[in-house]
C-alpha cells in the first residue's frame, strides 16, 4: 500500500475495479491501494520459490500460488495479493470468488524498498489474525537473507538466514528452501562504501 489512496470505493466496485484494471489493488476500509510493479529480483526469487516448493509438493495435499490469487483476511477485511501462498487442504473461498481465498498456511513476501515496513509490521499483524496460517517468510531482494516466523501456540518465533548454504525449513508443509538456489539467477546491485 504505497501509492496515493483513491477515492471511497464498496466492495462491488473495488471488485469490478480489479477486474478491469491491468494493476492489481489491496482493499482497505474502503479504500483500493494500487500495488507497484516488481523488480527482476523480485520475479526471479518468487520464480524460484515458486518452482521450489511446486516440485516438492507435487502429489500432496498442499499447493503453492503465485502472486495473482487474491487473499481476504477475515479478521480486518483486507483484500491484498501476497507474493506466493501455500494452501493446504480444501481452499476456502470467499465471497463466493473463484479468484479470492481465506485459508492459506504459507505466506510468502519479497521485500521491496518501498513494501519492506508495510509487509514487516501492518501486513505481519493482519497476517496473524489468519487462523489457518503457520509460516511466514519474508525474502529480501538486495542480498542474500531469509526471515522466517513460525506459530507456535500464541507466539510467532523469528529465525533468520543469510548464508548460501543455508537452508529454511517449512515444517508446516514439510518442505526446504535452500538460499543458493532462491539466488541463483539474482544480480545483486554494486554499493559503493567509502569509510
Amino acid at each position: 500500500m504505497t501509492a496515493q489512496p483513491k477515492k471511497y470505493l464498496s466492495l462491488e466496485e473495488y471488485f469490478k475495479l480489479e477486474e478491469t484494471s491491468e494493476i492489481k489493488s489491496e482493499y482497505y476500509q474502503g479504500v483500493a491501494y494500487a500495488m507497484a510493479g516488481a523488480s527482476e529480483n523480485h520475479n526471479l526469487i518468487a520464480g524460484e520459490v515458486f518452482l521450489d516448493l511446486g516440485i516438492q509438493l507435487r502429489g500432496k495435499s498442499c499447493r503453492p500460488y503465485p502472486g495473482d490469487f487474491r487473499l481476504k483476511i477475515e479478521a480486518v477485511n483486507v483484500y491484498t495479493y501476497p507474493d506466493l501462498s501455500v494452501i493446504c487442504g480444501e481452499t476456502q473461498l470467499a465471497d463466493g470468488r473463484r479468484d479470492t481465498f481465506v485459508n492459506p498456511t504459507v505466506l510468502i513476501e519479497v521485500l521491496s524498498e518501498s513494501t519492506e515496513v508495510y509487509d514487516r509490521l501492518k501486513k505481519f499483524e493482519f497476517y496473524r489474525s489468519i487462523s489457518s496460517m503457520q509460516e511466514y517468510l519474508l525474502i529480501a531482494q538486495d542480498r542474500p537473507h531469509i526471515e522466517r516466523y513460525c506459530r507456535h501456540g500464541l507466539n510467532w518465533l523469528f529465525t533468520e538466514y543469510s548464508s548460501s548454504e543455508d537452508e529454511v525449513t517449512l515444517e508446516s508443509i514439510g518442505c526446504t528452501l535452500s538460499l543458493a538456489s532462491i539466488y541463483q539467477r539474482v544480480t545483486f546491485a554494486m554499493t559503493n562504501d567509502h569509510g
